[in-house]
């Protein structure tokens, strides 16, 4: 597949750039035409990746994350949100529903709100090294 478009973003691991990463990815794949329901999706699923770079990944300091979005032919999107933080030992319990290292405060939902939105979820992660979120929805809008 060809790359049509691609953004690159960093940004810090404040909680005020959350809403900040859900708008510019949204305003970016705007060319594709997507409809609410896919924007709404594609907001939600930004908005729990970052979320949790921000909490689990750097917890209680400032880190980096990094976000590439790719529109490819076929108006297939590509999300990939990354953080340099603690990474993620066991990645198939993180994925587990309700699972949460941030105690009674947090949900457990991150991942599997990523998963009902998207078409595609992968999670590659190493502790001390970080994690990469990768995400892929088509989005049934005008061809580009």
């Amino acid at each position: 597949m060809d790359i049509i478009n691609e953004l690159k973003l960093t940004m810090d691991s404040r909680s005020i750039n959350e809403g900040f990463s859900r708008v510019a990815v949204s305003s970016f794949i705007a060319c594709t035409d997507p409809n609410i329901e896919e924007l709404t999706d594609i907001k939600t699923a930004v908005s729990e990746a970052v979320t949790n770079a921000i909490v689990h990944g750097y917890k209680e300091k400032c880190g980096k994350i990094y976000i590439t979005v790719s529109i490819f032919e076929n108006n297939i999107i590509r999300i990939k949100i990354r953080d340099k933080g603690v990474g993620i030992a066991d990645i198939e319990k993180a994925m587990e529903p309700l699972y949460t290292t941030a105690g009674e405060e947090r949900a457990g939902l991150g991942f599997a709100v990523m998963e009902s939105f998207m078409d595609k979820v992968r999670v590659a992660s190493k502790p001390d090294t970080g994690t990469t979120v990768t995400m892929e929805k088509r989005i049934w809008g005008k061809r580009l």
